[in-house]
Parts: structure tokens; sequence; C-alpha cells
């Protein structure tokens, strides 16, 4: 894919801009890590949400749709569609609570709400690991991905100059991707260590319109290409038989086995998966950099709204430009699956370049290069920012030094953000050539079973600090173990969605059974909790008996339907766009009334709740 003037003019405009927004914002996160880390807490809803939304527009994300969808089809989405859920009740019944707790991490939480030194230990550690292992992880394979995207387009048969090759020798090409890489790091690195979360959020929003309106324009192109999305449905019917109108199937063909997508992962994807593990941007009950969103947010209306806002965006604005390049993949490449099949260690995601590669003309060809960029640079800001809390306010403030001045503090998340980006370079370095789709499978079946422990903390008082420790261990311990088990005892190996299922079922066990068999933790602590979150429910049995006069939610349950009435508009419009594309009328007819009746309901149920908190 050969670059323009025109095209260059894009990429090094939006670069400049980037960096502008940098220096912009310096002056405001010096002055405390309170505007360093959660915009001096006066994000409007739109700037939260938006960012929340590019965050989860990864460099990784196009390439992993992709895959899923060569592998199993539309249908292959539900790894990620299944979460819509939980987001909606994070949305409704959690944002208002994580304000109302004021923290400024989601972990910062946990000495909050529990007590002791079980409590104390537990914090430090869980900063540390999501600061400096699951963070690193996650730049790692989006950085992996980076420079699956590099080389199918820009860098692809391009030769390496006399310059490059005298230094590099004969490594000269693959190492050509990692000098943009780490480049985009320092990059990043200078921006968001200056500019703190204003920046980051700001920049954010301005990335994800470029992302967006590159990914739109190539799916443009991509249905243009076959003449319209007609021909390009009869195409990959064309290349794979019969089975290949199952590619098109959201909801699997329960008349059989269904060689795309077995009937039980759906169903375990649909009912389990959201509410029983963890994943970062999609933590049951709201968590990370989520959190770190909702924190900045001015109020709990704010804070609803940006989390609405983030799950439409989410879940109904960007996936199709998304699934109709991986349909034009699978139409353009047949070899993709087929390689896929005869080796799970293939990486069909690549099929995305390779359309872009193909298709796009001079201008979008610049355009989508700043698509990526801007993906990649926003998951890298929020990635550094995020795991620099941790670091200074869970680590530095809470351990090392708990009397620094804001000087002091401003100047340890500079450098706490340094150490993450480091960090998330070695990590890409050590990830380099794993699939991203299996990064994804590896972190939910990892957090399964805490989910729910996450969940329930807000609404039953018993639940203790060895509650979390237990499910978090739990669920490494027989993350390691299931899988032998399950060959030893003939079942054979299992698919990543039956290994999350089977040990989330097991770590909750685990959990429970531990929480009653310790100590619940302390009144005073418990008590204040109570007094600050205001949590509704009939869990907090004698907490609620020595705190008669704290006036707690009344509005659980509608909070809960306006929830499930949200995911009612998600999933009327995700199938809805897709029959509108491929011009199955009467059937988009009936998914854009149920999303009306559902828009309806969720607008009124928003007006009532805000008044209420407002009140």
């Amino acid at each position: 894919m050969i670059l323009t003037p025109i095209d260059y003019s894009i990429i090094l405009a939006y670069l400049a801009i980037t960096v502008t927004i940098g220096f912009w914002f310096r002056n405001r996160a010096s002055k405390n890590i309170d505007e360093y880390f959660v915009s001096g807490r006066n994000l409007p809803w739109w700037i939260a949400g938006t960012s929340m939304v590019a965050t989860t527009f990864a460099a990784d994300t196009p390439l992993a749709v992709t895959g899923l969808t060569i592998q199993h089809g539309l249908a292959g989405n539900w790894v990620w569609w299944s979460f819509a859920l939980g987001g909606m009740i994070t949305a409704f019944v959690y944002a208002r609570l994580w304000r109302r707790a004021e923290v400024m991490t989601d972990v910062e939480l946990v000495e909050m709400r529990y007590s002791g030194k079980p409590a104390a230990s537990l914090r430090c550690i869980r900063a540390v690991y999501i600061s400096l292992i699951v963070n690193p992880i996650i730049i790692g394979w989006v950085s992996s991905a980076m420079y699956k995207v590099l080389n199918e387009t820009i860098l692809y048969e391009v030769a390496a100059t006399g310059f490059e090759t005298a230094l590099f020798g004969d490594a000269a090409l693959s190492i050509r991707p990692w000098i943009i890489i780490f480049g985009t790091l320092v990059l990043v690195g200078i921006y968001g260590m200056l500019s703190g979360m204003w920046g980051v959020a700001v920049a954010d929003a301005m990335q994800f319109v470029l992302a967006m309106a590159g990914c739109i324009g190539l799916a443009w192109i991509a249905v243009n290409h076959f003449g319209g999305a007609a021909e390009l449905e009869a195409k990959v019917i064309e290349n794979y038989g019969d089975g290949g109108t199952a590619a098109f199937h959201l909801i699997p063909d329960f008349s059989g086995d269904n060689a795309w997508l077995p009937v039980h992962i759906f169903l375990l994807l649909l009912l389990v998966q959201w509410w029983a593990t963890w994943y970062p941007g999609a933590e049951p009950g709201g968590g990370g950099y989520v959190v770190q969103r909702m924190a900045a947010c001015k109020n709990e209306t704010h804070s609803l709204l940006a989390t609405l806002w983030f799950q439409i965006a989410h879940y109904c604005l960007r996936p199709w430009p998304w699934l109709i390049v991986a349909l034009a993949a699978l139409a353009m490449y047949p070899e993709l699956r087929l390689q896929e099949i005869a080796d799970p260690n293939f990486d069909s995601g690549i099929g995305y370049p390779r359309v872009m590669r193909e298709l796009s003309p001079p201008g979008l060809r610049g355009l989508l290069t700043v698509t990526f960029f801007a993906a990649f640079m926003s998951t890298l800001s929020t990635q550094m920012n995020w795991g620099a809390s941790y670091l200074v306010r869970d680590v530095y403030q809470r351990f090392m030094c708990p009397d620094a001045s804001d000087a002091q503090l401003t100047r340890a998340s500079r450098y706490a953000s340094l150490i993450v980006l480091i960090a998330g370079g070695v990590a890409s370095v050590l990830m380099f050539g794993k699939s991203v789709d299996a990064g994804w499978q590896l972190l939910l079946a990892l957090g399964a079973g805490t989910g729910a422990v996450f969940m329930l903390r807000w609404f039953w008082w018993r639940i203790n600090a060895w509650s979390e420790i237990s499910s978090m261990l739990g669920s490494l311990v027989f993350f390691l173990a299931i899988e032998p088990l399950s060959v030893a005892i003939g079942y054979g190996p299992l698919r990543p969605e039956e290994k999350m299922f089977g040990v989330a079922m097991l770590t909750i066990l685990l959990w429970v059974v531990v929480t009653y068999i310790t100590p619940a933790d302390d009144p005073k602590t418990l008590d204040a909790f109570f007094q600050k979150v205001r949590p509704g429910g009939i869990f907090w049995g004698p907490v609620a008996e020595r705190n008669p006069n704290v006036k707690v939610d009344r509005d659980l349950r509608l909070s809960i339907l306006a929830a499930l009435c949200a995911t009612g508009v998600v999933y009327s419009i995700l199938p809805g766009v897709g029959n509108v594309i491929f011009g199955h009328y009467q059937n988009a007819l009936v998914c854009g009334l149920a999303a009306l009746a559902f828009t309806v309901a969720v607008v009124m149920l928003v007006k009532k709740l805000t008044q209420t908190n407002s009140t």
C-alpha cells in the first residue's frame, strides 16, 4: 500500500494535532493528581463516554473481529457482544455508586469496602498486578496487532534502504515496524505524561472520530468492490457452499451442529460470560479505566450518561464497519478460513489489513493509517495513565509516601507513566506473533469467576477481602488445572468458552465457601461504606439496621429494568443495521420497531432516574 503526498499530509496533520493537545493541557495536569488522573472530576459525559469507547477501539480490535468472523461467522462476535447486558447494568446500577465512592482507582475501593491487613494487602497486590502485568499484556497484544497492520499495509513489499540494510542486515524489514511502533510509544509518552487525563480524554475523542471515519470509508469501498452488499453475501456463500449462509447468522442455527459456532458455546457466551468473568473494559459492575472515567465525571448523572453512551457506541455504532470488511475478507481470501481450521495458531485477523491494502485509494490510505494509529495511541495513552494511577494512588501514596505533596505526586505520576510504558514495550516484544483473539480468550478465561464477587460486593455485606483474594487465586489455579483434568478424565481438550465456564463455576464455589468461613469485616468500615455509597437492596441486613437514617437507593428494580431495555436497544439495532445493509428490509423493519420501543422506554427511565438522582 503505497502512500502518496496527500496520505502523508493527513498523517502529519493528525500527529501535530495530537501533540498540540498534550501541550495544551500540560499546566492543568501539573496542578495535582486529581487533575492528572481524573480531570479534576469535571469531565462532561460525552467526552468521558467517547474516551471509554475510543480506548476499547484499539489496533487489535478490527483484527480480532475479523478473526472471529472468519472462524465462526457473525455469531462469533458474541464473544464480546455478550457483555452488553453487563455493560448496561454497570451504566444504570453501578455508575452512580462508583461516582459516590469518589475513588480515583477501582482498587482504592478495596480499603473503603473491606477492613484490616487483608484489605491493605489486596489493594497493593491488585494494583501491581493490573498496572505491571495486565496493562503490559494489553499493550503487548495491541502492539503485536499494529505490527501486523504495518507489515500488511504501508510496509508491504517496501524495500529496505541501504542505510537500514547496513545497520540491521537481513533483519532490516522486520525491524522497521518496531521502529515505528516504539516511535509511537515515545510520542504517546510525551503527550500522555504531559497532559494527564484531560489530554488523554480529549485526544481519545478526536481519535475516535477519525478512526470511525476511516473504518466506514473502507467498509463502503469493500461493498462497492463486489457491486453491492447482496453480491458480497452471494460471494461468501459461493465460497463455502450451503454452509456459507451460516456466516451471516447472528444467532447460530439451532437445528443441529453448526460448523461456524456450536449452540452450547453461544449459550455460554450469552448467559454466563457477562457476569462471571472479569475483562478490562467489560468488568462486571465496572472497573479499570471505565471507573476512572466515571470518577472523572462532573456528577452522578454525567457518570450514568457517559457509561450509557459508551455502551451504545461500543455495540451499536462501531461493529458493522468492521464486520463488513471481515465479510469482504471471507469473500476475497477464502484460504484464510481454511488455514484457521487447519492451524489454530494461525491469525486470520490479517484479512482486515489485506483488504485495506488491496482496496483503499490514495487519501483513504492516509486516513486508514491514521485510523490505526489513532486506535493504537488512544489505547496506549489510557493504559499508561490508568496503570500509573494504581502505582501512584494505591502503592506510592498509600504505602510509601502518604504525606507526599501535590508536586511530589505529580512528579511520581509522570515517572509511573513512563514505567508502565516501558513495561508495555517489553511485553510487546515478548508477545510478538501471538494471535489477538487468543489474547482476548486468555484474559476472559483467567478472570473467570471473579466477576460475580465484584458485582455482589456492593450489595451483600458479608463479602470480605478474603472473598476477592480467594476468587483471584482460585481462578488462576483452576485455569491452569482444568485443561489437564479434562484430558485426564477423557473429555478431551476444552474450547476457551468451556474452559471459562468450568473455571467460573469452580471459582464461585470457592469464594462463597471462603466468605462464610472467614470473619466478617469490621462494622465501622461497613457502616462508613454504607453511609457514603448508600447502596440499595435487601442484603445489607445488620448494617442497614445500624444506620436507619441512611437514604439508600430505592430504584434498584427501575435501574435493572432500564438496563434490560437498553440491552434490548443494542440487540435490536445490531441485526437491524445488518438487515438494512444486506437488503432484508422486512426483518429490518421488525428490528427497527423493537429498537424504537426499547429506546422510548430507556429515555423515559433515564429521565426518571436522573430526576431521582438530582433530588
